[in-house]
This record gives C-alpha cells, structure tokens and sequence, in this order.
C-alpha cells in the first residue's frame, strides 16, 4: 500500500502475470516462428547498418535516417522477442512490477521512434523532390541529426508520462493477469480498481500523437510529391522520382495499418478475441523491423550497388 501525489491510497501489485501465446493452438510452432524472424531481424538490420557505415557514399541525411531505423528495429524486437522465449522456455510468465513498467516503456518508445523515424523519411522526400536544387542545404547531416535527436527525446518524454500515470493507478488483486504477450500499457492500465480517467486521456493523446498525426503528415506530403512530380516532363525522370518513394510507402503501410485497425477497434470498445488480438499485435510489431531492411536492399538502387562493392571488398571464402 502506498501514497501517490494526490495523497489518496492504492494497492500496487507485486507483479504481472503474463498471458503470452500460450493459450494459442501449437503455441511452441509460434515460438520458433518468433526466434526466426528476430534471428532474421538482426541479421538482416546488422547488415544494412554495416553496408551503411562502412559506405561514405551513403553518409547522407537520408541513410542517417534509414540506419537509425535499423537501430531501432534492433531495440524494439529485442524489447520483446528474448522476454517472450524466456517465457516459453522456463515457463515463467510472472514479471515483477518495475521490470513490466520498464519493457513496457522501451518497447513503446522505440514503436514511437519508428513512427517519428517514417514520418522524418517522408519530410526528405518532400524536400528532395520539391525542392531539389535546395535540398542538400535545407537538409543537412548535422540538422538531421538535431531532428532524430528532438523525436527521440519527444518519445521519451511521451512514453514518461504515461508511466508515471500507470504508478498511480490502484490494483485490486496482488498479481493482475495481463491480457498480452508483454507488458502491453492498454492491458495494464485497464485492470485497475482506480479511476483511468486520465490514463484512457493519455492513450488518446498517445493515438493521435505517434499514429493519427504522422499518418496526416506522410499523406499531405505525398499530395506535395505528387503534386510535383505531375509537373516533371520527362516520362523516365517521373518514374524514377515516385520509385524512390515506393519503399518509403510500402514501410508506412507495414507499420501501421495492423496496429490503426488493432488500435482503433480496442479504443471505441469493440471486442477482439483474445488470441486474435495478440496474434495482430505481434505480428504488427515483429514483422516490420524483419521486412525494412530486405524492403531497403532489394529496392534501393544505392543500397545494392553499395553491397555489390561491399562484397567485392569482402569476397567469401569457400570453406576447405
């Protein structure tokens, strides 16, 4: 039993129980799924910041972007995956208290930053194919660097308070189940005996913020892009500005068009099954940091030809 700020007394549980995929058909198939797409995660996301690093050729405000969405894809599975194998392996679904407000913490603020992340990608498009006399002084490395570094704090500071408001929050039972396969902040903050008000506020604010509102951006810049390259005579030269536009588009729609519909149908009360639930929500969260990196090196021109002469640097040898 503690008292928070406004002197009122609450009960904060001990822990967590985490309801996890266990409750799913063959849930141990789901597993290995799960441990092959964060292999895949961080092979394929380690690759592209090494080819990126190592290339000064892609030293430019655009793959500072594109190699700080790898670090973050990195973080954001490894918030996750490791946790729910654990789970698995040892069978141990209980997290203590702190430990669940801090995966649930991390793992949201690096969602957040994905979210930025695309919607800084978006705004160097517009500049690039706009304004493209102007871009390399508009956008440069050090002020890309300022950008990345402000949503990266606004992230945190986003995520900070709807912590805080969790640790206010009253629990009737000593270890709560969460309906979830982690720390989820919905689940968590919804079985409290204490009024929410302020929290379902804040996830409101958390909606609009890190999906509504970057959601508006990336459209109305596309209207800009579209808007100019309507205007490009050439044929060739029209096609080769909306292909550099396409992978940025096909990241959007992975990240999030799963978690809007997800999202949006928990938010006006609708009821999803559970597993249904926690099937979309994973699969929403794991498979874009796996898809991003094979999006970017198989559809950016850049990208491959700096791998071919990575590779050619690096040739493999055969084993005797």
């Amino acid at each position: 039993v503690c008292n928070n700020i406004w002197n009122v007394t609450f009960n904060r549980p001990t822990g967590f129980f985490i309801l996890g995929f266990q409750s799913l058909p063959d849930s141990k198939y789901y597993f290995l799924f799960l441990a092959f797409i964060y292999v895949g995660t961080l092979l394929g996301n380690f690759f592209l910041m090494m080819v990126i690093w190592q290339s000064e050729a892609l030293h430019t405000p655009k793959y500072m972007v594109v190699f700080s969405l790898s670090v973050v894809d990195v973080s954001h599975s490894t918030a996750l995956v490791p946790k729910c194998i654990h789970q698995f392996l040892f069978d141990s679904r209980f997290v203590t208290y702190d430990l669940c407000l801090t995966q649930m913490f991390f793992v949201h603020v690096f969602y957040v930053l994905e979210s930025f992340l695309l919607v800084i990608m978006a705004f160097e498009r517009l500049v690039s194919i706009c304004f493209p006399l102007r871009s390399n002084t508009i956008i440069t490395n050090r002020r890309m660097f300022c950008i990345i570094a402000f949503c990266l704090a606004l992230a945190f500071a986003i995520m900070l308070t709807l912590i805080i408001l969790i640790t206010h929050l009253s629990f009737c039972k000593p270890i709560p189940t969460v309906i979830s396969y982690y720390c989820d902040h919905g689940p968590v903050f919804k079985m409290a005996c204490s009024d929410n008000t302020p929290n379902w506020k804040a996830t409101t604010f958390y909606m609009i913020a890190v999906i509504f509102v970057p959601l508006a951006f990336i459209l109305m810049s596309y209207v800009c892009i579209i808007v100019a390259i309507s205007r490009i005579t050439s044929v060739e030269s029209r096609w080769k500005a909306f292909k550099t536009c396409t992978v940025h588009l096909t990241l959007v729609g992975i990240l999030f068009m799963p978690t809007l519909v997800t999202y949006t149908i928990a938010w006006i009360y609708i009821t999803i099954d559970v597993n249904t639930r926690i099937l979309n929500t994973s699969l929403s969260a794991l498979l874009p940091p796996l898809l991003n990196p094979i999006i970017y090196t198989l559809k950016t021109e850049e990208v491959l030809e700096q791998i071919k002469r990575f590779l050619r640097r690096h040739p493999v040898k055969p084993l005797r």
